[in-house]
C-alpha cells in the first residue's frame, strides 16, 4: 500500500490529469484505490462522478477532504484502501503541507517555461520542511505538457537547469508527458488515455510514468 501524492504550488500544470490517469490505472490492475482530492476546485471530483454517472468500469472511489485534519483523516482512510491518490492543489496550501507530511511519494508536475521552473525552488523548501516529519517522503519533478514540436527543446532546457541547480530534496522523473489532445479527451468522458485508446504516444508516456511510480 502507498499514498501517492501529486501536486505543487503553481496551477494548471496538469496535476488533476495525472492524478486521475493513475488512479484508473490501478483501478485497471484490480486495485481497491481511492481519489482524495484535497483541491477546492474539484476537479477530480467531478471526473470522477462524470466516470460514475456514465457507467465507466472499474469504478474509483472519490472523496473530498480539506484543513487541519487532513493527515489523521488519510491515515484512516489507507487502512481502507489499497493505494490512495492525493490530488493537491496548485499553491502552498495546508492540505499540500500536509498531504506532504503523510505521503509516500510526492510527484510535482511542472511545464517547461521559466514561470513553472522558479516553483521549484520553493517546493525544494517545502520538501525539506516536510521530510523532518515524514523522512522516508521522496519528492520527483515531473515534466509534463512538454511541447510536441521536435524543434521546440524547453524540456532539455528544464532538465539542464534541473541538474545545475542541484536540489538537494528534488529528483527529477524520467518519464516525460507531452501536451496531447487525447488527455484532454479523456478527462472530459471520466478516462484515462489508456481507456481512451485513442493516441499509442500518449498511452506509453502515461505507461512510462505509471512504472516508475510503482516500480514497474
Amino acid at each position: 500500500m502507498s499514498i501517492v501524492l501529486i501536486g505543487g504550488e503553481k496551477g494548471g500544470t496538469g496535476k488533476t490529469t495525472l492524478a486521475t490517469n493513475i488512479a484508473a490505472m490501478l483501478a485497471l490492475q484490480g486495485k481497491d484505490v481511492l481519489l482524495l482530492d484535497t483541491d477546492r476546485q474539484g476537479t477530480s471530483s467531478f471526473w470522477a462522478t462524470v466516470r460514475e454517472e456514465t457507467e465507466i468500469e472499474p469504478r474509483i472511489a472519490c472523496v473530498q477532504k480539506f484543513g487541519k485534519g487532513l493527515a489523521s483523516q488519510v491515515r484512516d482512510l489507507a487502512e481502507r484502501y489499497d493505494e490512495i491518490i492525493i490530488d493537491a492543489g496548485g499553491r502552498d496550501s495546508i492540505e499540500l503541507r500536509y498531504s506532504l507530511g503523510v505521503c509516500d511519494r510526492a510527484y510535482i508536475p511542472v511545464q517547461p517555461f521559466q514561470f513553472d521552473i522558479w516553483t521549484l525552488r520553493q517546493m525544494d523548501d517545502l520538501v525539506e520542511m516536510a521530510q523532518a516529519f515524514n523522512e522516508n517522503l521522496q519528492a520527483f519533478i515531473v515534466l509534463n505538457r512538454v511541447s510536441t514540436n521536435p524543434a521546440v527543446r524547453e524540456d532539455k532546457e528544464t532538465q539542464d537547469f534541473f541538474r545545475e541547480e542541484d536540489f538537494q530534496h528534488l529528483s527529477l522523473a524520467e518519464a516525460v508527458l507531452r501536451d496531447r489532445i487525447a488527455f484532454r479527451k479523456s478527462a472530459r468522458d471520466g478516462l484515462s488515455v489508456v481507456e481512451l485508446k485513442q493516441d499509442k504516444k500518449a498511452v506509453q508516456e502515461m505507461n512510462q510514468l505509471f512504472e516508475e511510480v510503482y516500480g514497474g
